[in-house]
């Protein structure tokens, strides 16, 4: 039931797109942004980066209730891409806007448009990411439209990290530093408002699901769901691990790889920049993404989860022993991209698995809550990149690294940049390992739970 046309998912997979353009900024070049170019401590950022987290963590699940609620003539969850991808676009230009205050006027600007900007973030991906639980009621479609969603993710992430310095330094040559990154920033916006209004015309809801009339009995369905704390503790070190290598990118070219290398590949001579790094990183994302699907059909979603993790450990930690010459940059580049095969096939299992921990509670508790369950997912993945952010930043501080313009880096600070690159997210990979391993939703135990459902849902709609 429920087999969906290629261009509906192709529209469902626009809207990630939109939001991984933002996210990736914020996650690779936001801390940067913050310390080397609006003027903050190492310290000042760490911090910003973990008080915002706290209102998220009661907007993500407030955002996952009233989307539960909502009913309109476009669907339950669909209507906020309409009406919040303005918003969304104003506050991304708003985040990287540098006004002309002092200190600690700057200081409180930065919390106030970080805060609204991700209050209006969760506004839009907590009913998109909602969306996948009600647009079919197959697992292995919703497996699909999860592939379908990352890809899309990793091209827009693709074009974003491509295009991020070399906009930077176009409007450079025009006005101020930080001006420059405002109108970076405004040209990614307008993309965005685009492609979610793309993912509203393209796509339709089609499964009715049925939250209960308390909030209170869905949130305790929600604590009671074992399921669903494991996997999001395992998706807060996929999103940890990601984000610690993400951040530490920019510091790294910065200090680690002399300024000006050359690249020779197939014979053509290339320079070697964090835009290079990431972007080719993005590529192999999105062929990570088209393996997920094949690879989870054939070995299970629990399992494709493990072996990526395990390639991932045993990969960052051979970073860690690469040398500063060309060959170790060339090694690097192939590093990065297995790397980022392997997150490319996580990223999709992760919300196929957050869907049927959906179906599981409404087998098991008789509440879908999906949009509950997939805002709480969210909001692990903002703890991810909010922790990932603020480790980058204590460890460089604590490593001694210094953000001043010409500052030379000790042989501490360089080797922390290493381990920020390496052995420390190769330490939480095994963890997650470990989380994952105690999840319980097999793929057999999935086909139960359709089978029960379907019938359930099929009374429901007689009744």
């Amino acid at each position: 039931m429920n087999n969906l046309k290629i261009t509906e998912k192709i529209g469902y997979g626009f809207g990630d797109m939109a939001s991984s353009m933002f996210w990736k900024v914020f996650s690779y070049y936001l801390p940067f942004f913050y310390s080397n170019v609006f003027g903050l401590t190492l310290d000042q950022v760490a911090l910003l980066l973990i008080v915002t987290r706290v209102w998220d963590a009661v907007s993500d699940p407030m955002m996952g209730v009233i989307a539960d609620r909502t009913h309109t003539k476009w669907g339950t969850y669909r209507p906020y891409l309409l009406f919040m991808a303005v918003p969304f676009a104003l506050c991304g230009v708003l985040l990287f806007t540098t006004p002309s205050w002092g200190q600690q006027a700057k200081l409180i600007y930065a919390y106030a448009s970080y805060i609204l900007m991700m209050t209006v973030y969760t506004g839009i991906n907590v009913p998109y990411g909602a969306m996948l639980g009600v647009m079919t009621e197959n697992s292995a479609e919703k497996t699909s439209l999860s592939s379908f969603r990352m890809f899309f993710a990793y091209i827009g992430s693709f074009i974003v990290l491509f295009l991020w310095e070399p906009l930077v330094g176009h409007f450079g040559e025009v006005m101020s530093l930080q001006g420059s990154w405002q109108a970076a920033m405004t040209v990614i916006a307008i993309m965005c408002v685009v492609l979610f209004y793309l993912t509203f015309t393209m796509t339709r809801e089609r499964v009715v699901t049925h939250a209960s009339e308390s909030v209170l009995k869905d949130v305790k369905a929600l604590f009671r769901n074992a399921p669903f704390w494991i996997l999001v503790c395992a998706a807060l070190c996929s999103n940890l691990f990601m984000t610690l290598r993400g951040s530490t990118v920019a510091y790294f070219f910065k200090d680690y790889i002399p300024e000006g290398t050359q690249l020779t590949i197939g014979g053509m001579s290339v320079l070697f920049y964090a835009g290079l790094f990431l972007s080719v990183g993005e590529i192999s994302n999105m062929a990570g993404v088209v393996f997920a699907a094949p690879l989870s059909v054939r070995i299970g979603k629990k399992n494709t989860f493990l072996f990526s993790m395990f390639v991932l450990a045993v990969l960052s930690i051979a970073f860690f022993f690469i040398p500063v010459n060309r060959i170790g940059f060339l090694l690097m580049l192939l590093l990065q991209v297995l790397i980022c095969i392997f997150t490319g096939v996580i990223s999709p299992l992760l919300w196929s698995m957050y869907a049927d921990v959906a179906d599981y509670s409404e087998y098991r508790y008789g509440s879908a809550s999906v949009g509950l369950i997939f805002s709480s997912s969210s909001m692990a993945q903002k703890f991810g990149s909010a922790f990932g952010g603020a480790m980058v930043m204590w460890l460089l501080a604590a490593f001694g690294y210094q953000t001043a313009e010409g500052s030379v880096q000790t042989a501490e600070a360089l080797t922390g940049l290493n381990l920020l690159m390496s052995i420390i997210p190769a330490g939480i990979a095994l963890v997650a390992m470990v989380l994952v391993w105690l999840y319980p939703l097999t793929t057999s135990r999935m086909s139960e739970i359709d089978s029960a459902l379907k019938d359930s849902r099929e009374s429901l709609e007689m009744a």
